[in-house]
């Protein structure tokens, strides 16, 4: 996918969701906001769907930074990070492109920023 980046990782589906938002931790994100999209279609839809994460990831700093240049940068935060079970068992974290990301708002004193979280995602998704 050209809009994240991404890992395939070994493990318990609940064991690489908390190795997940320990390692945004460590680069300083919060996460906002916990989805479990599985036990919401199950309970809004009554469907069956795989283990699926969206995690809303946060760093005040990066973000306060982000807003001071481009009020609007709000609509597109927080950063998504989602971790879900594959076809074949596997569990993928992937992370939003930041570039991508604010790349919609044609603001370039939003570069140095975006280029930062890429840096962190791509930690966070290498040490896992």
């Amino acid at each position: 996918m050209g809009y994240t980046t991404q890992n395939q990782i070994d493990g318990a589906f609940d064991d690489v969701v908390e190795q997940t938002i320990s390692a945004l931790e460590d680069e300083g994100f919060g996460v906002l906001c916990d989805i479990d999209v599985q036990a919401t279609f199950s309970k809004k839809l009554d469907k069956e769907f795989r283990q699926y994460r969206i995690l809303g990831a946060c760093n005040p700093e990066l973000a306060y930074d982000g807003l001071k240049d481009e009020i609007g940068l709000g609509a597109l935060l927080p950063c998504n990070v989602i971790v879900y079970e594959d076809d074949d068992g596997t569990v993928v974290v992937s992370a939003v492109d930041p570039s991508k990301l604010v790349g919609i708002t044609d603001n370039p004193a939003l570069d140095s920023i975006s280029e930062d979280v890429s840096d962190r995602f791509e930690r966070v998704l290498n040490s896992l």
